[in-house]
């Protein structure tokens, strides 16, 4: 793609749009950049901008000016109902997605993975898989957390790598146009975002996106027996692999994690010693070696590499222990279905923390996983009282569940009190964090660091 002298407008000085931004500046771009923020933060990375010669604007959009220009970028974190897209869409314009612009610049391969939950571990866990093996790879995307760059940067390396492993969320999808992954992952569909989508079906939708530009070429590696995905997918050309604990190319066979994509049984690595907790990063780690052995990756490097992973923060992530009690952060599970997933994933009996900022969803539906598995649920936050409210009437038995109102301190102290020897306490919200914390790091970090102190 050639920018030179291609005036590019690029909407929102987040980490995406400031690395958009640099690349199309090197690529001689004439680069103007805008945001309605002007906090401090916001303030410096446009000073930065300015330095290159990109023209900033912060508190507000030069409208015509983004009319006028050949190539526009949206930051992921714009909704599509913003003035400033419903503007450009009446003036017949069309915008990209960061990462869309990154990949028309990538000169190696591409692996994109995109999904409900899982979508960080697998991406960096395949790129640590493909490290391992010899390649030289390198993850980004919507990985986010400061885990890896976005999309951007990496199309400003030099060299370019072998491979580039993208986490890519539905948000950035929703406005791909010639984004063409050589390897593509889904691994798994549940609802999810609906304070932003208007329906589970839009938001698949806009999931569905990772598939437009397939052809016979393209390699898909999908979650054996999942029927919501394998709709997904419809009749997207390429070639289809599997994943599943007991079913597909990638399988648990007699205690061992093992491939067979090619009808050849690979046996990796046992169960046993896969480092990461619970069901569910064994069909990441699954995953993840299906696609490095689909890169060409050897065995031996993906058994190692497999066996010399590590949790990642605030994903099912042991923090603290003491007086028989493990607390584990797992505040990136912003939605029922990773809160589900946690919960099935632990042999320990549970007090499970949920609550934060009330994204629609039902939670009644996560009554049935309590019974057997949790003693208490304490529910907080904007969406605590609904929370428990819903899960009361749909339990028929099962543990007790409170509402506990203030701050995460409360929370943990009522906690340290109901927790007896060999529970865990277990932090996975199934909501969004904006109610009480900038992030879910930001909640991760604190109920960490309050869990270390009772522990």
């Amino acid at each position: 793609m050639d920018l030179q002298s291609v005036k590019v407008a690029v909407i929102g000085l987040g980490a995406s749009g400031v690395a958009a931004a640099r690349l199309a500046v090197e690529q001689g771009g004439d680069v103007y950049v805008s945001d309605t923020r002007t906090d401090d933060a916001v303030a410096a990375r446009g000073a930065d901008l300015r330095a290159l010669g990109i023209h900033v604007e912060l508190g507000g959009h030069d409208l015509e000016r983004l009319a006028e220009a050949s190539l526009i970028v949206t930051s992921p974190g714009i909704p599509p109902d913003a003035s400033v897209l419903r503007f450009l869409a009446d003036r017949g314009k069309r915008w990209i997605s960061e990462p869309e612009l990154a990949a028309r610049f990538y000169t190696g391969s591409l692996i994109a993975i995109t999904g409900t939950n899982g979508k960080t571990t697998t991406t960096l866990l395949v790129d640590h898989l493909l490290r391992a093996s010899g390649f030289d790879s390198a993850a980004g995307g919507n990985v986010g957390g400061g885990l890896a760059p976005p999309a951007s940067d990496l199309a400003r390396r030099d060299p370019q790598p072998d491979w580039v492993v993208l986490e890519m969320s539905s948000y950035q999808l929703a406005d791909v146009e010639t984004f063409r992954p050589d390897i593509g992952v889904v691994t798994n569909l549940s609802p999810d975002h609906l304070d932003r989508y208007g329906s589970v079906e839009a938001y698949y939708a806009d999931k569905a996106r990772i598939f437009d530009n397939a052809d016979e070429s393209s390699a898909w590696v999908l979650p054996a027996g999942d029927e919501a995905v394998r709709s997904l997918a419809g009749d997207a050309p390429g070639r289809r692999y599997y994943f599943g604990t007991d079913a597909g190319d990638a399988l648990i066979d007699d205690g061992v994690m093992t491939l067979h994509p090619w009808g050849e049984i690979e046996p990796l690595l046992p169960v046993a010693d896969f480092p990461l907790l619970g069901e569910h990063n064994l069909l990441n780690g699954l995953c993840a070696a299906l696609v490095a052995r689909l890169a060409g990756a050897a065995e031996g490097g993906i058994s190692a590499g497999l066996g010399s992973a590590r949790a990642l923060p605030h994903r099912l992530e042991p923090v603290a222990e003491g007086r028989g009690v493990l607390w584990v952060n797992d505040s990136k599970a912003t939605n029922l279905a990773a809160t589900r997933s946690a919960v099935m994933s632990l042999d320990r009996p549970v007090v499970l923390l949920i609550g934060g900022k009330d994204k629609g969803e039902d939670f009644g539906p996560l009554a049935d996983v309590l019974e057997g598995r949790v003693r208490a649920v304490l529910a907080y936050g904007a969406a605590g009282e609904r929370a428990a409210r819903e899960l009361n009437a749909a339990r028929v038995a099962g543990p007790d569940v409170w509402q506990v109102e203030g701050s995460m301190e409360d929370v943990v102290a009522r906690a340290a009190r109901v927790a007896v020897a060999g529970d865990v306490v277990l932090l996975s919200p199934a909501c969004s964090s904006f109610d009480m914390y900038e992030s879910y790091e930001h909640r991760g970090r604190h109920f960490t660091g309050l869990a270390k102190a009772v522990a």
